[in-house]
């Protein structure tokens, strides 16, 4: 039963991730790319190389990804690795299934605002259920670890370079058309997938304290704190535990809770600023 309800949630899982990159590809190819308007981080870099090169959008998804991809399964692991490759590829595909069809407005701030709303949902699917397409989001979740700069503000650096090339490329109304995009895309990704902080704290209250913090740490890689409470209706002692995951981890930090105990009682709470302790990322096996 339980490898049933699993193979189930996979397949919804796919699904979504599958309906995510049309709604994206829609976005893009409807909305901004008629418009030489773009999106941030690996998607703009793709639009502005397929715009000088004529070369389909596509095929420059795929490319760039390539590395980026690469280093989220040494990083993230295997699932989120497949679920980036699978959400790119159905995004690469569906961008030139929509390249035909002519965009609905040339008005460039309806583009852009509606285009932002757009994608903004179908990225917000893709990362809620343990995907990516942008391959900035990993490096700036790299340098985090490595820099005194949270998530947030290195991918807002970096789209600021790419912004700004887009001015060299498209002229600078399009370049800030492409920055009230970014804006409105984010806004909506953090109503998609209820928060976009880059960290999230979890409390876990289970029977199988023990079999969770042991797979937590060797097949998430996260370090984990065992606190000491007490039911306030049975009056049993009871532990808890306390792990810290980021949130391009939450599909499968729950996947892997669900394997072990299915009745088991998590919270998440957000989390602006982590220092020091055991956050930083161990071998994944």
């Amino acid at each position: 039963m339980q490898k049933k309800n699993k193979i189930l949630q996979e397949i919804k899982r796919c699904v979504i991730l599958f309906i995510g990159a049309i709604i994206y590809a829609a976005g893009l190819e409807i909305f901004l790319v008629p418009n030489n308007v773009i999106d941030g981080g690996v998607v703009g870099i793709a639009i502005m190389a397929s715009h000088l090169t004529g070369l389909p959008l596509g095929v420059y998804l795929i490319v760039i990804n390539i590395p980026f991809v690469y280093i989220g399964y040494k990083q993230l692991g295997k699932t989120f690795a497949l679920s980036t490759i699978f959400a790119i590829g159905a995004l690469a595909y569906w961008s030139n299934i929509f390249l035909p069809i002519p965009g609905v407005t040339q008005d460039l701030f309806l583009a852009s605002v509606f285009g932002g709303i757009i994608i903004g949902i179908g990225v917000g699917l893709i990362v809620r259920y343990g995907g990516s397409l942008d391959g900035t989001e990993i490096v700036a979740i790299l340098l985090d670890k490595r820099t005194s700069f949270s998530v947030g503000e290195v991918v807002l650096v970096i789209n600021l370079f790419i912004l700004s090339a887009a001015g060299l490329v498209f002229g600078w109304d399009r370049a800030m058309y492409s920055l009230v995009t970014y804006f409105v895309a984010a806004k909506v990704i953090d109503i998609t997938i209820e928060g976009l902080d880059e960290s999230k704290a979890a409390f876990i209250v289970s029977d199988h304290t023990e079999e969770i913090s042991d797979a937590l740490m060797a097949r998430l890689g996260r370090g984990v704190t065992i606190l000491q409470g007490r039911g306030g209706y049975t009056g049993e002692e009871r532990s808890v535990i306390y792990v810290v995951v980021t949130r391009l981890e939450i599909s499968k930090f729950k996947s892997l809770i669900a394997d072990i105990d299915e009745d088991a009682f998590i919270t998440f709470n957000d989390v602006h600023d982590v220092m020091g302790g055991s956050f930083k990322k161990k071998a994944i096996h």
